[in-house]
């Protein structure tokens, strides 16, 4: 036997042939191609979805943004409304105390006429 020949085991029982070796190789690369085909199609689904998520989101950033824009209108008027209002009891409790001063004036030394 020749010493190049030692590793040659073509001839051995039970190993495969070299076309049974490529078929089984392209075999393998075809369920890995599906794999990842089935792989794909998921992304791009989750993908679809968190697209559409984030479009959900952003209507409701803008529906929210738009009704704090209203409430901070409201508010605005609120607090200008408060504002003349306290402007209003300052004016009448000064008001208040003038007309009790001068009721106590007039009250508190009584005149007898004799």
């Amino acid at each position: 036997m020749d010493p190049l020949e030692i590793e040659d085991t073509s001839d051995w029982l039970g190993c495969p042939t070299e076309l049974e070796t490529c078929t089984y190789y392209l075999r393998m690369l075809e369920n890995e191609v599906q794999e990842l085909n089935l792989q794909l199609r998921k992304a791009r689904e989750d993908l679809f979805g968190l697209v559409q998520m984030y479009d959900e989101a952003i209507t409701q950033r803008d529906e929210a943004m738009s009704n704090l824009r209203h409430r901070s209108g409201q508010l605005a008027t609120v607090r200008k409304r408060l504002y003349d209002l306290d402007i209003t009891a300052r004016g009448n409790k000064r008001e208040a105390e003038c007309l009790r001063g001068m009721l106590e004036d007039l009250t508190s030394s009584p005149k007898t006429v004799v």
